[in-house]
């Protein structure tokens, strides 16, 4: 079986953002009147290459991206969780610390994957649909429009699993949230044009 490296970059890319926003996303932040997870700005980088993969690739081949990227998840989380469990030497001091941070990531990762596996679905297949139904024309309307619907289901469940009952706002930073990862993409479009060009030309399929 012959795989491209230029498939395996965008698929380590994918995984790699997704685990990173899993850690940061204890953090909440203040953006202007904005109330959002830290992950803010790395978490719609996988869904733009989620994007790619299922435009240049096909559904079939994001799918088993999307699979892959939910069992790395589920590693780090068992190994985090290890982690907190093993003693800590006698002159390290930062237990609390590191329980205050990836204590909290099985939540995260938990409300991630049930938001991740509903939404990176439903934007990969809804992207696939809408470039049948576009015949390949107008890329900006297909992942604008698979990222509206994606991001909307997978944003309402991951905000109000992961922090329902913490104190936080959840239908303020449900709103923000969905509002600033789809407008990083609306941003992010014309990048995504030329990486979605430069690999079908590089690769020769569509």
């Amino acid at each position: 079986m012959n795989i491209s490296y230029r498939l395996v970059i965008i698929v380590a890319v994918f995984i790699t953002c997704l685990i990173t926003a899993n850690i940061i996303a204890v953090k909440v932040v203040n953006l202007g009147p904005f109330t959002v997870p830290a992950a803010i700005f790395v978490f719609p980088v996988s869904y733009i290459f989620g994007d790619v993969l299922t435009e240049v690739y096909g559904y079939r081949t994001a799918r088993m991206a999307i699979w892959l990227a939910f069992a790395c998840n589920l590693i780090f989380i068992f190994f985090a969780w290890v982690g907190q469990l093993l003693p800590g030497a006698d002159f390290w001091e930062a237990q609390v610390a590191y329980e205050r941070i990836l204590g909290f990531v099985p939540r995260i990762v938990g409300a991630s994957i049930c938001g991740y596996l509903a939404g990176e679905f439903v934007n990969s297949y809804v992207l696939s649909k809408m470039k049948i139904l576009t015949k390949g024309r107008w890329l900006w309307s297909r992942t604008i429009g698979s990222t509206i619907i994606g991001q909307g289901l997978d944003t309402a469940i991951f905000i109000t699993l992961a922090y329902i009952g913490t104190g936080s706002p959840v239908a303020t930073m449900i709103l923000h949230h969905w509002f600033m990862k789809t407008a990083i993409e609306i941003v992010c479009t014309p990048a995504t044009y030329a990486i979605v060009n430069r690999l079908k030309k590089s690769e020769g399929i569509d």
